[in-house]
C-alpha cells in the first residue's frame, strides 16, 4: 500500500535515519518502537506528508487516504461536539455533490456510444461504490456510536467543545479521524487521554478496521492487543519483526546476543590479524603475508551492536515514619459542583501498606476524590487522614506546573534540603539528566523528561502515602517498568489513578471503580476487576445495578445468592471492625500527644513542682493504657474476621 524507499533524515548534519526502506501493507498493524529521540514521531510525520525527508521517497497510491493523530494539536472551540465530529464527513458531502453533478451530466448527454460517456459512467460507478461503502449520508448513528465509545454521553453531543478539557477535545479529534475510515491510520500516543473503558472500545474498533494502522504507543497492553508487526528504530536503521511487541522483546534480546557473539569473534579476529602484522612487519620473508593481512583488515566491515540505554534510572521512594493502620477513611463522602453531583455516599477504608487503584471513565470523580483527600476542595461527609500520615502527591498536571524558565538543576536545587543538596547532580544523573542535560531549561524538555523531573521532586519529600494521578503519561515503557518496580518496593501506602492496565497489573490488590456517581470496591488486581466487571455487566440489569449499594465488594463470581449475601455481611462486619480500630487508634494518638505536651511542661522549672500536672499525667497514662488495650482487642478481632 505505502512504500518507503531509501529514506534519509538529517537534523543539523546529524543523521536520524539512513537508507531506511519498508512497505506498509493492507491490514498491517504496526507498532513503531525505539528509545526516546530515535525518530518514531518523525517517521509518522513523514508518512503523513507533514515533513519532508532529506532524501528518499514515500510512495502512496493516489486513492489511498491517510489519517494522522499527533500527540499534540491546536484545537478550536467554535462548535458543539456533534458539529465538530460532523466535519469528518465533509468529504462525503463533497462526494455527494460530485455524484449529483455526474448524474446530471449522464441524464443530459445522449452520446451513449462515445468514449467520453463510457469514461463518465466508469467514474460515476467507482465513486458511487465508494460512497455507498462509506455509508452514504446515513452517518449519524455511526457518529454517535463512535463518540459514545470514546466516552461521551448523549447529553454531551450538543455541548460546546469549549466546556471540555484538552484531553476530551483530543478525543473529538480522534473520533473525527476514525469516522473518516482512512486506508491508513497513523496514531501517535492515542491512549494518553483515554480511560480503560474507551481503550477497550478502541481496541475493538481497530480489530474491525479494514485499513492499515501504524502507531507509536507506550501502552504495552494496548499495542499487544492491537498490533501484529513491530518495527524498531535503532542506530538510524530499522528492524522489522512480524510479531507483536512481547514476542519482539524476546526476539530482540536473542538478536542482540547473536550480535554480541559475532562482535566479540570479529574483535578477536582483528586482534589476531594486528598481532600477526606487528610481529612480522619487518621480516622480509613474511612481507607478502603481512600485506595480505593488511588488505584483509581493510576489508572487514565492523559489526554494530544495537544500542542499549544503560543510563541508571533508579527510582526509590523512601518511606518516612510509620503511619497509622488506616491512612484514609471516607465516611459518606460526597461532592457537588453546582447542580452536578460528582459522587455521593462514598465509604472506603484504605489500610496501611495497601496499593489500590482508582479507575473509571474520565469525569467520574477520581481526581476529585484525590483532591478531597488532599484537602484542596470542600466536600460532604467525613474524611479522616490517619495518624502520622505524610502524603506525597503527583498531580495529573504536575509536569506542566514546573517553571519553564528554570533549569533542570535549579528546579531540584530549590526543593533540596540539607546534605542532599551536595548530591543533586548525582541524583539528576540517575534520572538521565547527566552532563549538559542538567543545565537545560525546563521549557525545552519533552513530556517524558518533565514527568521524570517532577518525580525527582516527589522523591525528595518524606512520605508514607503516595498518591499518583496518571503518573505514566509521557513515560516510555522502560521508565514505566522502573517506576512500577519502585512503587512495588515502597513500604508505605499507594493510591494510583491510572488507565494503564499493564502498569497496574501485579501492582494493586484492590480496585475502586468510579461510575454513575458511585464508588464500588473490587478485591483483586486490575484484570480480576476487568473480568468481573465484564461478567457483572452481562448478568446484571441496569435496574439491579441501580439498587446495588454505593460501595459493593465484589469477589469472584458467587455460586449462589446465599453465598453473595454472606460475603456482603462479612464485608459489613469488616468495615465495622476497621472503623473501631481507626477510632481506637485516633484516641491513642490524641492521648500520646496530650501526654507529650504535659511532659514538656513538667520538665520546666515551674512545672517540676506542680502536683496537678503530675496527677493529670497519671490519669492520662491510665486512659492511654485502656485505649491501647481496646485498640489491641479491635485489631485482634479484625485479624480474625
Amino acid at each position: 500500500m505505502i512504500s518507503i524507499e531509501n529514506l534519509h533524515i538529517e537534523f543539523s548534519a546529524r543523521p536520524l535515519f539512513a537508507g531506511v526502506s519498508y512497505v506498509i501493507n493492507d491490514r498491517d498493524r504496526i507498532a513503531l518502537v525505539g528509545k526516546n529521540g530515535a525518530g518514531k514521531s518523525t517517521m509518522l510525520k513523514i508518512i503523513a506528508g507533514l515533513q519532508q525527508p532529506t532524501s528518499g521517497t514515500v510512495a502512496i497510491p493516489r486513492d489511498t487516504t491517510v489519517g494522522y493523530l499527533p500527540q499534540v494539536m491546536v484545537l478550536t472551540d467554535q462548535r458543539t461536539v456533534r458539529e465538530e465530529a460532523e466535519l469528518a464527513f465533509e468529504h462525503i458531502r463533497e462526494m455527494k455533490e460530485k455524484l449529483d453533478e455526474m448524474n446530471r451530466q449522464l441524464a443530459e448527454r445522449t452520446d451513449y456510444e462515445s468514449d467520453g460517456y463510457m469514461a463518465l459512467v466508469e467514474r460515476f460507478t467507482q465513486m458511487d461504490e465508494r460512497f455507498q461503502m462509506m455509508g452514504g449520508m446515513n452517518y449519524h448513528a455511526q457518529l454517535e456510536r463512535t463518540l459514545s465509545g470514546l466516552g461521551f454521553r448523549q447529553e454531551d453531543f450538543d455541548r460546546p467543545t469549549s466546556e471540555f478539557s484538552g484531553g476530551w477535545r483530543m478525543r473529538i479529534e480522534l473520533a473525527k479521524i476514525l469516522l473518516q475510515h482512512p486506508d491508513v491510520l497513523l496514531l501517535d500516543e492515542p491512549t494518553n487521554h483515554l480511560d480503560i473503558e474507551s481503550i477497550q472500545w478502541f481496541e475493538q474498533f481497530l480489530a474491525n478496521h479494514q485499513g492499515a494502522v501504524v502507531m507509536v504507543s507506550h501502552d504495552r497492553a494496548f499495542i499487544n492487543n492491537v498490533t501484529n508487526r513491530t518495527i524498531e528504530i535503532s542506530c538510524g536503521q530499522i528492524y522489522d519483526y512480524k510479531v507483536r511487541y512481547d514476542e519482539y522483546v524476546t526476539l530482540r534480546a536473542e538478536r542482540r546476543e547473536q550480535q554480541l557473539r559475532a562482535y566479540e569473534n570479529q574483535q578477536k579476529e582483528i586482534a589476531d590479524i594486528r598481532a600477526f602484522i606487528e610481529r612480522f612487519r619487518y621480516q622480509a620473508t613474511k612481507a607478502n603475508q603481512v600485506q595480505s593481512r593488511i588488505k584483509q583488515l581493510e576489508k572487514i566491515v565492523p559489526i554494530e551492536v544495537d544500542e542499549v540505554d544503560n543510563a541508571a534510572l533508579q527510582l526509590k521512594f523512601t518511606c518516612s515514619q510509620r503511619s497509622g493502620d488506616f491512612p484514609v477513611i471516607c465516611d459518606e463522602v460526597g461532592k457537588t459542583y453546582g447542580d452536578h453531583r460528582v459522587f455521593s455516599k462514598v465509604n472506603l477504608t484504605i489500610r496501611r501498606g495497601e496499593k489500590v487503584a482508582f479507575v473509571g471513565r474520565n469525569g467520574e470523580g477520581k481526581t476529585t476524590l484525590v483532591k478531597c483527600i488532599m484537602g484542596e476542595i470542600p466536600f460532604e461527609g467525613i474524611l479522616k487522614i490517619g495518624h502520622n500520615v505524610e502524603i506525597g502527591y503527583f498531580a495529573q498536571n504536575q509536569a506542566q506546573m514546573l517553571d519553564g524558565e528554570l533549569t533542570v538543576f535549579d528546579t531540584i536545587d530549590r526543593v533540596a534540603r540539607g546534605d542532599i543538596r551536595l548530591r543533586i547532580r548525582d541524583i539528576l544523573g540517575a534520572f538521565m539528566f547527566g552532563g549538559e542535560a542538567s543545565d537545560k531549561k525546563v521549557k525545552f524538555l519533552s513530556g517524558g523528561e518533565r514527568t521524570r523531573l517532577a518525580m525527582i521532586k516527589l522523591l525528595l519529600e518524606p512520605t508514607n502515602l503516595l498518591i499518583l494521578d496518571e503518573p505514566t503519561n509521557h513515560l516510555d515503557m522502560r521508565s514505566k517498568d522502573v517506576l512500577k518496580d519502585a512503587i512495588r518496593q515502597f513500604d508505605g501506602t499507594v493510591i494510583l489513578v491510572s488507565h494503564d492496565r499493564d502498569f497496574l497489573d501485579g501492582l494493586v490488590s484492590r480496585v475502586y471503580e468510579f461510575a454513575d456517581g458511585r464508588v464500588r470496591e473490587h478485591i483483586g488486581g486490575i484484570y480480576d476487576y476487568l473480568g468481573e466487571r465484564g461478567e457483572w455487566k452481562i448478568n446484571t440489569s441496569v435496574e439491579d445495578r441501580d439498587k446495588s449499594p454505593n460501595v459493593s465488594q465484589n469477589t469472584s463470581s458467587p455460586s449462589s445468592k446465599a453465598t453473595w449475601e454472606e460475603q456482603k455481611a462479612q464485608a459489613r462486619q469488616r468495615k465495622k471492625l476497621e472503623k473501631a480500630v481507626a477510632d481506637a487508634e485516633a484516641t491513642v494518638a490524641e492521648l500520646e500527644q496530650a501526654i507529650a505536651i504535659l511532659e514538656t511542661q513538667m520538665s520546666t522549672p515551674d512545672g517540676a513542682g506542680n502536683m496537678e500536672l503530675y496527677e493529670k499525667h497519671g490519669r492520662l497514662k491510665q486512659q492511654l493504657e485502656k485505649a491501647e488495650t481496646e485498640w489491641e482487642q479491635a485489631m485482634e478481632a479484625l485479624e480474625q474476621n
